[in-house]
């Protein structure tokens, strides 16, 4: 007999692993053996025999027995696969494959993203959880309903149950804490985001607190610290309960305050005294202050840059491995030219700039918007310089209020339509972030004979330049001049070294720096390169072989003569 549930008997309709035993007979077991563990349905009646007593040919014949053509068929027809552990589990794997990471380019399973599945037969329960590369992913929760979806649609499951959590990719042996140039304090610190802008009063420190917050808000375990020790501002836009920092007198380590749930270190917690002192000064209590702070287990630390490219800046970039960069300006010409150094310095120092803020961009008036201080200052940084987001905010009363209060405005109204932006920027950055740490990176690699470079894209087919053409197109080259501040192309007759790099540097997945034989230093966005004509092979090989010197053997022989081999 088979269980009659009916579960089992349509899957043995439709040849599916989802019967009762896989559709096998069960001889001698009782018909509640299915491991649905269903009740079966009432036996239907068994159809009537007929009887023929007529053979073939019309004569009379020995009567025969048959039943209805529905049972004949069903021991006729084959039985389903037995359902094992084993196809079960490439089964759910199979189904969550379909689900794409929007950053990453690749499926949850080939991310490496499922862990603990498991599977139980009797009851049809699966159970699984998806390890993320961040808490403050921003599709998490996409993830989960869709990986829900997925398991449930498989024809044996009957519930599933999917966990988020997240932890960092493991570490390789030599990519630790020390070797990846986070010493002391910042061991358990992931990913450390510079807020940064060369031209003071452009709100970079109200960027960077709501980046913050909003980064917390997102799930991530977050800390900020103030790196302006002439300026602090940190003090005044939140209001922590305590508002020292302390030190453990055996350790020395200092203990950061906390305000809804963010750590924050800032000179102007250290006291009222003087901030009078010297370039060398400010550079060694700014380390101190950042590698002595026990900052504990973080996603995310974001320090807020002091205005300019100095002493304070390069030791901040050399005391810790940066991971990413936002870049604070204003509509204005002259902070555009100012931004511009700044960018320069991380490209140099190759930190990729993520995202571009562009602040006091507009306000509205009976829904019409109004830019008093001009346009196109961030859609500039971003064409010439390749970044991959722009984030406009307005001239919000609301935003300045709520700092000086000690408030950040995505603690106090997370919905309206300022935080929601910052929320968007909060996204931007995790993502981007992610993507630099587990994507396909982009990679650039210059070859001398050819005097060429070759292009590895994600996305995109392996392609080869000119190098003399890359420079010829130097968008950053005309963007500014760091001195005058006016614009202009390169020089039309370029000198023979100017097509010769001596160093590639990729900067993230947006551009690369490119430092020439004389002596110009070049960030080349991968936009512009994939719009300049490429080398075909066959050019590449003819250049390698035209660039090959030919043997002078006359030369050769002379050289020998006058250095004859000394004798054994």
């Amino acid at each position: 007999t088979r269980c009659e549930c009916s579960p089992c008997r349509d899957a043995m309709i439709l040849n599916s692993t989802h019967g009762c035993r896989a559709g096998a007979p069960l001889h001698g077991a009782p018909r509640s053996a299915c491991r649905w563990n269903c009740q079966p349905a009432p036996r239907r009646a068994a159809p009537a025999p007929t009887f023929s007593s007529r053979r073939h040919d019309g004569k009379p014949g020995v009567a025969r027995m048959s039943m209805a053509s529905e049972e004949v068929s069903q021991v006729d027809r084959p039985s389903s696969p037995p359902l094992t552990h084993g196809s079960a589990e490439e089964g759910v794997l199979q189904a969550l494959s379909v689900i794409m990471d929007p950053d990453l380019g690749k499926n949850i399973v080939d991310c490496g993203f499922v862990h603990d599945l498991a599977i139980d037969l009797a009851s049809g329960a699966v159970s699984l959880r998806l390890n993320l590369t961040t808490p403050a992913c921003p599709v998490k929760d996409e993830f989960k309903r869709q990986a829900e979806e997925a398991v449930r649609a498989l024809d044996w499951v009957r519930t599933a149950e999917v966990a988020i959590t997240a932890s960092p990719p493991a570490q390789v042996p030599g990519q630790g804490a020390e070797a990846a140039g986070k010493p002391g304090g910042l061991r358990g610190v992931r990913h450390i985001i510079a807020v940064s802008s060369c031209k003071g009063g452009v709100g970079k420190s109200t960027t960077a607190v709501n980046l913050a917050f909003t980064l917390a808000q997102m799930g991530a375990r977050v800390g900020i610290f103030d790196a302006d020790v002439y300026g602090p501002s940190l003090p005044t836009m939140i209001s922590p309960e305590s508002r020292v920092l302390a030190m453990d007198p055996e350790t020395k380590a200092i203990t950061p305050v906390d305000f809804e749930g963010v750590k924050a270190v800032s000179f102007g917690f250290a006291g009222q005294g003087s901030a009078i002192m010297r370039g060398a000064m400010v550079s060694g209590l700014i380390q101190q202050l950042l590698t002595t702070t026990e900052w504990g287990d973080l996603d995310y630390l974001v320090i807020d840059f002091p205005p300019g490219t100095g002493d304070i800046q390069l030791t901040l970039c050399q005391t810790c491995a940066l991971s990413a960069a936002v870049i604070v300006t204003t509509p204005q010409r002259l902070a555009f030219i100012d931004v511009a150094k700044g960018i320069r310095m991380f490209a140099r120092l190759a930190v990729p700039c993520v995202a571009v803020v562009e602040n006091m961009s507009y306000f509205e008036v009976d829904g019409v918007r109004h830019r008093p201080f001009g346009q196109g200052a961030g859609e500039k940084i971003v064409e010439e310089f390749g970044l991959p987001h722009i984030f406009r905010f307005p001239i919000d009363p609301g935003l300045s209020s709520a700092g000086d209060e000690g408030l950040p405005l995505v603690v106090v109204d997370p919905t309206c339509p300022t935080s929601q932006t910052y929320a968007e920027l909060g996204a931007a950055v995790v993502r981007e972030v992610a993507k630099l740490e587990r994507g396909s990176q982009a990679a650039i690699s210059y070859d001398p004979a050819s005097a060429s470079f070759t292009v590895w894209l994600p996305g995109e087919a392996v392609f080869h330049l000119d190098a003399a053409e890359v420079r010829r197109n130097d968008t950053s080259a005309r963007a500014i001049d760091e001195w005058s501040g006016g614009t202009g192309s390169p020089a039309p007759g370029l000198g023979p070294e100017a097509g010769v790099a001596l160093a590639v540097t990729t900067l993230g997945n947006y551009a690369a720096q490119i430092s020439w034989k004389d002596g110009a230093n070049q960030v080349a966005a991968y936009d512009l390169l994939l719009r300049l004509p490429r080398l075909s092979d066959q050019a590449l090989e003819e250049r390698r072989q035209s660039n090959k010197a030919p043997v002078d053997l006359a030369s050769v022989l002379a050289a020998a003569s006058q250095h004859p081999p000394s004798a054994p």
